[in-house]
């Protein structure tokens, strides 16, 4: 059964850039939950740990993308190796003031500062694409394989951050993904056998990948998608706040996510049937059906089996997403197009945490369900509309990389 993974690992390097690769990923995971549990436990204030962690996130927004661009013009190790250093030393400039009780506005300053670091899970998606990029059966196993990395990351990077931030320091669970961040952006940027080399854009390139009609679809979609993850992780926390079961707001979330990875998994050792866009369309469709009976979790022990069914739907239609992006976007701009799809998700989640929040404080936590199952019915609505445009774009798509360019890559392997 792991036959497709095997295969997948067959090519040299391929390792490499993985597991190095997966500490700066982790890191991403344990830094926003770090930040907010430190500045929680030092400055004894939830609103402002939850401000100085929202003004970073909206600052990734920005950067993100702006780093993907930079890191098509000029490479990924020359790229990522500054913005991961830089990255650090305002993390360890924001650990420093809030030890020494500096002023509130130089956390804001310090953390919206460190808002730099690469999306290294982008970079190892364009890698796979250099090496596979015109055998869909490999490419599959690969997007596949980076979901449930991402998936893995989001289960273990906030109970790492809690065990350090309780079992040693407050501090400690913002230190660790600081120096994570560090040392796996650099060992990642060493693998260079496998870094995808430069290519100038083509006159009939578009200057930005937002241009691309099927992109601006994709981006919609993953907007309303990360609604519903931002809104989901906020009414099951408040949910099981109210049903006296504080504590077990960690295990539910992680089961979602448990869910998510296992399927992933299996999904990628699946020969995927159809086209691309009509599976994607099917995952949506998916995830919208799949949320609907979490409006009637009446207690945690309903709670429980529902969100880890919720969440089977999840990774599927991520890979197929991610896997639809690769083949909209030309090879000289994967690395942005793979950052605007993630800054969308980002930017959605961010809204429906909001709007979660409003809506547990003003309808209660059970109510509040129907955000996560709106969102979901938004992102098929928009799904279904763009179809017809997803079709066209990718038939107007460029060709995957050309077999020499494949060889060289093979040859500086």
């Amino acid at each position: 059964m792991l036959a497709p993974y095997r295969r997948l690992f067959s090519a040299k390097g391929s390792v490499g850039f993985t597991t190095t690769g997966f500490l700066a990923r982790l890191a991403l995971s344990m830094s926003g939950v770090g930040t907010v549990v430190m500045v929680a436990a030092v400055r004894h204030s939830y609103a402002l740990a939850g401000a100085v962690g929202g003004a970073s996130l909206a600052a990734t927004l920005i950067t993100v993308p702006l780093l993907g661009r930079l890191v098509d013009r000029y490479g990924q190790s020359r790229t990522a190796v500054p913005a991961a250093v830089w990255s650090a030393a305002m993390s360890a400039a924001l650990v420093v003031c809030l030890a020494t009780g500096a002023p509130t506005w130089t956390l804001f300053v310090t953390d919206i500062l460190s808002a730099t670091a690469p999306n290294v899970g982008g970079m190892a998606r364009a890698r796979w694409a250099e090496i596979y990029g015109d055998d869909a059966d490999r490419m599959h196993a690969a997007n596949s394989f980076e979901q449930v990395l991402d998936e893995t990351c989001f289960v273990l990077g906030p109970i790492i951050v809690v065990a350090l931030a309780t079992g040693i320091a407050p501090e400690a669970g913002r230190v660790a993904p600081l120096v994570l961040t560090l040392g796996g952006t650099v060992l990642f940027s060493l693998q260079r056998g496998t870094e995808p080399p430069v290519r100038p854009a083509g006159p009939a390139v578009a200057r930005s990948p937002l241009t691309n009609r099927g992109l601006q679809v994709m981006m919609l979609v993953f907007l309303f998608a990360g609604s519903l993850f931002g809104s989901l992780e906020v009414v099951t926390i408040a949910l099981t706040d109210a049903l006296h079961h504080r504590s077990s707001a960690g295990p539910v979330l992680a089961l979602q996510a448990v869910g998510s990875a296992l399927a992933g998994l299996l999904y990628g050792m699946l020969t995927p049937r159809g086209s691309s866009t009509t599976r994607f369309l099917a995952g949506v469709g998916g995830m919208a059906v799949l949320m609907l009976p979490l409006t009637l979790a009446g207690g945690l022990w309903s709670l429980v089996p529902l969100m880890f069914i919720a969440g089977t739907a999840t990774s599927p239609t991520m890979i197929t997403g991610m896997g639809l992006v690769q083949e909209l976007i030309p090879r000289s701009q994967i690395n942005e197009g793979m950052t605007l799809a993630v800054t969308s998700l980002l930017g959605g989640s961010s809204l429906g945490s909001t709007l979660a929040g409003w809506s547990v404080a003003r309808f209660g936590a059970q109510n509040s369900y129907v955000l996560p199952v709106g969102a979901a019915a938004l992102a098929l609505l928009t799904a279904a509309a763009g179809l017809g445009r997803l079709r066209e774009s990718v038939s107007a798509a460029p060709a995957p990389a050309l077999a020499g360019d494949r060889t060289e890559l093979g040859q500086r392997a």
